[in-house]
């Protein structure tokens, strides 16, 4: 009688697919940027739409910023208990939803609720993507990682922006909000299918998260981008005005300077990325007065149609070259509540949105022109390096998360 000697079966270890993770990251992204940006070049079919004037539709625009500030610490500290798999798959899901009932909003003041809805999960979603694909990779990738999640919103702004533009123009404005939806079901599958789970930490908690906004250099990390990458945004929001009466771009060329624009910003996320890993304090100490150079030689340029093309990629890149260095910051900064820290960039950019926008119209209020707004960027720039300085020589004497 013989016996057959089994051989113990060991149990499968998957390891996750990072690229795929972080894709279906990046993907969330991408529906955010359309729903976010697509929204300021369909304000005319907007007006016409729900009956409204031209300050109430830029009220929708305003609503989404102001839910992105209120939502971004608030569902990071509420989801601190959850998977992170399971707070980005509820964001989304959240985003979705609200993206959908914009879609069917019948009238301005359901409109407006649904557009500060869909605004609440943007900074929360990017903050717990930052930590997932940090968390995927070795930590001299980190900023890698984290500028190919946010390169999803890069390229919506080369892609989904102007193709989410035109479905909007030719066949109505509220089919944004139906594409948006789609965007955000197939980020849901893909989250879902591709994202590895990772329990949450044992000691988490809404106080422990909230224990992050205790710290100086998260605030003074949130205070550089509020102030240096104002000036981004005092530079985007005129330019269609600098382009068409400063540079004598005709208005129809307007979606490849967008493009342009998009491109930019995806050189410079992935770029910054890069820099980042390298060293995130030597990042923030040449980009900042990188953009400041920038953005003059940009007030320079704009008077000619070439060398204004050329410069608005240059603008775009020299931006979006700070992002990765920020959330790595931010991480660096709390690394015990690091969902918290990281959604507080996005809502530091917003505010940065904010207020680039308000003073580059004031100078153009003022009379000096569509090029002062990049004029006062460059001064934000310069003001949020000396933050940056300041954030440098306090960790000398204390290193951070201490």
């Amino acid at each position: 009688m013989s016996s057959v000697v089994e051989t113990p079966v060991r149990p499968k270890t998957s390891k996750p697919n990072v690229a795929a993770a972080i894709f279906a990251l990046a993907m969330g992204g991408v529906g955010i940027g359309v729903t976010e940006f697509t929204m300021m070049g369909l304000l005319k079919e907007v007006e016409q739409g729900l009956n409204i004037s031209t300050p109430e539709a830029g009220h929708l625009i305003s609503a989404y910023a102001l839910g992105v500030v209120v939502g971004a610490p608030l569902l990071a500290a509420v989801g601190a208990r959850l998977p992170r798999k399971h707070l980005a798959l509820g964001l989304m899901l959240f985003f979705t939803l609200a993206n959908l009932l914009s879609y069917i909003a019948p009238d301005y003041g359901m409109m407006l609720v649904s557009r500060f809805a869909a605004g609440l999960p943007h900074g929360a979603f990017f903050g717990v993507a930052a930590v997932i694909a940090a968390s995927l990779v070795p930590p001299t990738r980190r900023g890698w990682a984290i500028s190919m999640v946010m390169a999803g919103l890069s390229v919506s702004n080369v892609i989904g922006v102007p193709v989410a533009t035109w479905v909007g123009q030719t066949f109505g404005w509220r089919l944004l909000f139906l594409l948006v939806g789609g965007i955000g079901l197939l980020t849901l599958f893909l989250l879902w299918r591709f994202v590895p789970f990772q329990a949450a930490h044992p000691d988490a908690s809404i106080r422990r998260e909230l224990g992050a906004l205790r710290r100086v250099q998260v605030w003074l990390a949130i205070l550089i981008g509020v102030v240096g990458f104002g000036g981004f945004f005092a530079t985007y929001t005129y330019i269609a005005h600098t382009m068409t009466l400063v540079a004598g771009i005709p208005s129809g060329l307007l979606p490849v300077v967008v493009a342009l624009y998009g491109l930019g910003m995806v050189a410079g996320t992935v770029i910054g990325g890069r820099l980042a890993d390298r060293s995130v304090m030597g990042t923030l100490y040449w980009v900042l007065p990188g953009i400041a150079v920038a953005l003059v030689v940009y007030a320079v340029a704009a008077h000619w149609p070439w060398s204004a093309l050329v410069m608005v990629f240059v603008v775009g890149a020299s931006g979006s070259l700070l992002i990765p260095a920020l959330q790595t910051r931010l991480l660096d900064a709390s690394p015990d509540a690091p969902s918290l820290a990281s959604s507080l960039n996005h809502a530091a950019l917003n505010v940065a949105n904010a207020l680039g926008a308000f003073l580059g119209g004031v100078v153009i209020a003022w009379g000096w022109g569509f090029v002062a707004p990049a004029l006062v960027g460059a001064v934000l720039a310069i003001l949020g390096l000396a933050v940056a300085v300041v954030s440098g020589l306090l960790e000398r004497r204390k290193p951070l998360a201490t």
